[in-house]
């Protein structure tokens, strides 16, 4: 299988600006992304998608491929990531090389470890899935057979629908929401589909530490905090 790994990284940015080259920990935070991708075995190539000139020079230099600049329509705050992912993978046919899957490596998580990378791909093969994402288990408190949702009249109703909640919390079925750290889908259902998703999603649970997503300045304290303290070696 061939695997397209793609990082896109916009040179605008409001929460932290200028964050893709902004340093953390002495390296640019794209430089995070791209070492993880280069490290994992199932990962062919490593592609960074940007339409700012710095950012594909310094991806470049840590040993990424920068084969285009994104078109400015494509870079707007409001365009979503599907017609990027696109673009990429018709840039890459377009020179004679065809991914049979895409992994998409969002460049705010920066504590992500190849080897969950690797696990992603290896399990989109096994399962025969569409997609497999990165994920989190969901506390019990926060489970959808405890949640509420709000009707108009004020009254609550179960998010599950159901009538009344599970009593035990030894009872409740796992619950998992995506971390964003990683998402690998095969090319025809991004392409044939228009969905990163497909209809066989599957989760790969991952450590704490890979969710760490930088957006905010707090964000990016919180990053530095952990660079400080885990030297070398990731944690979970």
């Amino acid at each position: 299988m061939r695997v397209l790994g793609l990082i896109p990284a916009r040179g605008g940015s409001k929460g932290v600006p200028r964050k893709n080259v902004r340093p953390l920990g002495g390296k640019p935070l794209i430089g995070y992304s791209i070492d993880a991708a280069l490290e994992a075995k199932r990962v062919d190539r490593v592609l960074v998608s940007t339409e700012d000139e710095e950012i594909a020079s310094i991806s470049k230099s840590l040993g990424a491929e920068v084969p285009f600049l994104r078109p400015a329509l494509l870079a707007q705050d409001e365009i979503p990531m599907l017609p990027v992912i696109v673009h990429a993978i018709e840039a890459v046919i377009a020179e004679g090389w065809v991914p049979d899957a895409l992994c998409l490596l969002q460049p705010t998580f920066p504590f992500r470890r190849p080897e969950d990378i690797d696990a992603c791909i290896e399990a989109l093969e096994a399962q025969a899935a569409d997609c497999v994402i990165s994920v989190h288990r969901v506390p019990a408190h926060f489970n959808p057979h405890w949640v509420y949702f709000e009707r108009p009249d004020g009254s609550l109703q179960l998010s599950t629908g159901e009538s009344q909640p599970i009593p035990r919390r030894q009872e409740l079925p796992a619950a998992f929401h995506r971390s964003g750290a990683v998402y690998v889908s095969r090319v025809e259902t991004i392409t044939e589909q228009g969905s990163l998703y497909g209809d066989r999603l599957f989760g790969y649970e991952t450590g704490s530490e890979s969710s760490c997503n930088i957006d905010t300045m707090d964000d990016w304290a919180r990053a530095e905090a952990l660079v400080a303290t885990r030297g070398d070696h990731a944690i979970d």
